[in-house]
């Protein structure tokens, strides 16, 4: 069950986004996602998550043997379930479930938002017994599954309709990306009232549109290479690239989820392999270094109702070494990378916990 501290905490962060946004929009639309794998058999998952404010967010070990039960539509009791894997990771807005985050047996989770694709199942009283709310089901997915192949099957048995989240008055429209220890990944997504499981062989996950929209969209790309383009003689003029990077020419850079979803495949299908799971983590952070957002970068043109800038930006982001189960944050005030190793904490628990994320940057002077 939800705990009430918790409640607490979403309470307080709805008020903020009510008086904030009191017609709060769905304003989070940048967020990507990546998966790399290093020599020594380790798996990375990796993402950034944007919001147009600050979702309060925290580090949170969830125990074995913790009671949850799912939201329904009509505030029906929803699927009763006690966890059976720890699991460690991102919340949002109070909310005692993970957004991003691994278990203890090397499952890794991702909400990623997916406006105006989304189309949750519908939904009847009768189904409220295997029926849980968007922003549940990858704390529910870490919770009970252990593999990708069991994740895949425990969705075909839910109904995931569109619960409405109170403190923000629509349910929000989420799709979810899973890796496990054995590099395997897929994405899930809810369109037209139906699930859809694909398989993710990049393992990069964006927004909008459904997932194999982006990889069609590849296509568009053929032309793209990791290595620098050869000179071309027209006539006998030679014309030679300007510098290193000339594969990548027309690569798109702008913060749209099609062309993140591009540079994104670009960057981790051409890095050097990392030896160690270690190494991979900060290669992933790297490669996230370019779709971090600023504040302003990407905003509307109208203001809210408060005349405030709604505008994307960058609120953190997590490595996810599922092999070590190691999580791994960064935040937009503060730049350190700070870790939770899961299988050092106690699994066995009585009751979630909590690390704050908060705090800002500390520049330290050189000195001789």
């Amino acid at each position: 069950m939800r705990p009430s501290s918790s409640m607490k905490r979403l309470s307080a962060a709805a008020g903020i986004v009510s008086l904030l946004f009191p017609t709060f929009a769905p304003a989070a639309e940048a967020c990507t996602g990546i998966f790399l794998k290093a020599t020594d058999g380790s798996v990375v998952h990796a993402r950034t998550l944007e919001f147009a404010l600050d979702l309060d967010s925290e580090v949170i070990v969830v125990p074995r043997g913790f009671a949850r039960r799912g939201d329904t539509p009509d505030g029906k009791a929803g699927l009763e379930w006690t966890t059976k894997y720890a699991s460690v990771g991102a919340n949002g807005a109070g909310l005692p479930y993970i957004f991003d985050g691994l278990n203890e047996k090397g499952l890794a989770v991702g909400l990623f938002y997916f406006p105006g694709t989304a189309g949750y199942m519908p939904y009847t009283a009768a189904d409220a017994a295997k029926t849980m709310a968007p922003w549940q089901i990858g704390s529910w997915l870490l919770e009970t599954a252990a593999s990708v192949d069991e994740a895949r099957a425990a969705v075909a048995k839910i109904v995931l309709p569109a619960v409405v989240l109170k403190a923000w008055g629509f349910a929000p429209p989420v799709h979810y990306i899973v890796h496990d220890a054995s590099g395997k990944s897929i994405v899930i997504e809810y369109v037209g009232g139906k699930l859809t499981v694909s398989d993710n062989p990049l393992g990069v996950i964006t927004n909008s549109p459904a997932f194999d929209w982006h990889m069609t969209n590849l296509r568009n790309y053929l032309n793209f290479s990791i290595y620098n383009a050869p000179p071309v003689m027209l006539g006998k003029v030679k014309l030679e690239p300007l510098g290193q990077g000339s594969g990548m020419l027309g690569i798109p850079g702008d913060f749209t989820p099609p062309s993140r979803f591009v540079r994104a495949v670009a960057f981790t299908q051409s890095i050097l392999e990392s030896a160690t799971g270690g190494e991979a983590v900060l290669e992933a952070f790297h490669i996230l270094n370019n779709f971090d957002i600023p504040k302003g970068a990407a905003r509307d043109e109208k203001k809210d109702a408060q005349g405030n800038v709604v505008a994307d930006y960058t609120l953190w982001t997590s490595a996810n070494d599922l092999k070590a189960r190691r999580f791994y944050i960064r935040t937009r005030a503060n730049s350190q990378i700070r870790s939770v190793d899961l299988m050092k904490m106690n699994l066995d628990a009585k009751d979630i916990v909590k690390f704050s994320i908060k705090g800002q940057e500390v520049i330290k002077p050189l000195v001789p």
